[in-house]
């Protein structure tokens, strides 16, 4: 792959990456929450929102390694899927990051305020 091609591939990833998550995630929000799903299922499942994430999140982390499982065993994926795969993993990455930064937020919010979450 030549630079002018990554470049390509990087500029091509992050148009997809705002499709997916700027433009179509708005069917996924609900009260303007991006992220009322994680939410919602951590009280389904007792645990925090982060770890509701990361389990969705395996789905897509296990089709990656399949995926790379299957190269080794010299069977190539298409174009497509790998970037299906690949886009999905890296879109449960940023909104793990934007999940945890909204925690944080809300903490120093709570602590400037003196009350706790």
């Amino acid at each position: 792959m030549t630079e002018d091609q990554f470049s390509d591939l990087v500029e091509d990833r992050m148009d997809k990456t705002w499709e997916v998550l700027g433009i179509k995630a708005k069917e996924y929000r609900k009260n303007n929450d991006p992220f009322h799903n994680f939410r919602r299922a951590a009280e389904m499942n007792r645990c925090t929102p982060e770890r509701s994430l990361m389990g969705m999140m395996a789905k897509h982390q296990i089709s990656v390694l399949d995926m790379v499982d299957d190269i080794d065993e010299g069977k190539l994926p298409s174009r497509e899927l790998v970037s299906e795969k690949i886009g999905d993993h890296i879109n449960y990455l940023i909104l793990l990051e934007g999940i945890i930064y909204d925690r944080i937020d809300q903490t120093e919010k709570a602590e400037h305020n003196g009350t706790t979450l």
